[in-house]
């Protein structure tokens, strides 16, 4: 097989200025600072503020071969979406080369590529022609694309009004069907239902195998990276850690989580956000490692920098190869309210309710409309081990995630 990607030296910087936040600017605070600066010299305006040159890659090579699914794992930061926007001509790097053969199609965030103003049909034919085909070429396809992505009622509707799930759907369909050389995909599949997301997996298969055609796939969840990929890039920190087969790559990333106990955010300038999580024992103190007749406990830190109370908090169980097992969700007006600010939660769960198994978990802080203003996956990793209840005696066997609090009796 020929190299289809080469990617040689590729790093990118980014220039972060920092300034000073209050904790609450009322409207005449604005206008009376505002009014001020118009006075200020412009060394004066500088000193308030001050930036940073931030590495998002760093010396990043690799080779992609014709027909390969690649996938790009890592944790948040660590620079997974930089390389594909790269890919992507989204943007340049700061140093090193790449050479594409091949035409690309990306989906990278909801809507990639879309016009909201214009209908489901006319972006259909919009994304084509970007991608090169002509119109004749795009007609041949449009039948499969709106069948994929079951939009059929709304072909004439402006996307402006789609659901994000609709958005995906149609913009998925779009980018896997009208025949580029190499389909890049990040985790923006998530947003879809779990049937759409099946159904996709299942065609990005289908055009690498038997379409001979490339894949690139960001992923948080390991199994469905173990699936789908036959080779994986982890990236820690914007440097590739590691590359080769998909079960070497998911087990060097997961211990490399085991090892790394607490979680501190690197982007602070969000609205709302997860400072930093911790696995910690009784005491307080970090711990990645409970007994089964321990509860285990988290401490989760979050930072609010805008007045809307109407912001939810979710905390995901995940397996350890980033399976979801079970979620709940927190008003977060409730500890807010209209101020902002920060607070440490405690997040508490009994003893004996995890079996004996490896997990991490996964933070979210949305809106009631599905928008997410902060996530963070497979953190706080932690190992349940068993000091000798009845289930040790299948140690090593796989008997699930929870353990059931039920009562039995004979009946007859």
């Amino acid at each position: 097989m020929s190299t289809i990607i080469s990617v040689e030296q590729v790093s990118k910087s980014y220039l972060i200025r920092h300034e000073g936040r209050e904790k609450y600017t009322a409207l005449r605070d604005v206008i009376s600072n505002g009014v001020k600066q118009l006075f200020q010299s412009n060394k004066n305006r500088l000193s308030a503020s001050s930036t940073e040159e931030f590495w998002a890659l760093k010396d990043i090579s690799f080779e992609v071969k014709e027909g390969e699914r690649i996938g790009i794992i890592g944790r948040n930061g660590a620079g997974k979406s930089t390389i594909l926007k790269i890919l992507s001509r989204i943007t340049e790097p700061t140093s090193g080369r790449i050479h594409i053969k091949g035409r690309v199609a990306s989906l990278l965030e909801v809507g990639t590529g879309f016009h909201p103003e214009l209908s489901g049909r006319e972006n259909i034919f919009l994304n084509g022609a970007i991608l090169g085909m002509s119109r004749q070429e795009i007609r041949s396809k449009f039948d499969e694309i709106v069948a994929f992505a079951e939009v059929e009622k709304f072909l004439d509707t402006p996307v402006k009004r789609y659901s994000s799930g609709m958005y995906v759907r149609l913009a998925f369909a779009v980018a896997a069907h009208l025949e580029p050389e190499i389909l890049v995909v990040d985790e923006v599949l998530a947003v879809g239902d779990a049937q759409f997301q099946k159904k996709c997996l299942g065609k990005m298969e289908d055009v690498s195998k038997n379409q001979g055609r490339t894949v690139l796939f960001v992923s948080h969840n390991m199994g469905v990276v173990a699936q789908l990929c036959q080779k994986a890039i982890v990236l820690q920190k914007g440097q590739l850690d590691f590359i080769g087969d998909t079960t070497t790559a998911i087990d060097h990333y997961l211990d490399q989580q085991q090892r790394q106990v607490s979680y501190e955010a690197s982007i602070l300038d969000k609205d709302f956000l997860v400072l930093s999580a911790e696995a910690v024992d009784e005491q307080g103190h970090a711990c990645n490692s409970y007994l089964i007749s321990s509860p285990v406990i988290l401490q989760v830190r979050i930072r609010k920098n805008i007045q809307n109370p109407h912001v939810r908090f979710s905390c995901t169980i995940q397996g350890r190869n980033g399976d979801y097992l079970s979620t709940f969700i927190e008003e977060m007006g409730t500890y807010f309210g209209e101020e902002t600010g920060e607070h440490t939660f405690q997040i508490r769960f009994p003893e004996r309710l995890l079996a004996p198994n490896h997990y991490s978990f996964r933070f979210a802080l949305f809106v009631g409309n599905g928008k997410i203003l902060d996530l963070v996956e497979m953190v706080c990793p932690i190992t349940i081990v068993d000091e000798g209840s009845d289930m040790a005696l299948f140690e090593g066997s796989h008997y699930g995630y929870f353990i059931p609090h039920q009562t039995i009796q004979c009946i007859s």
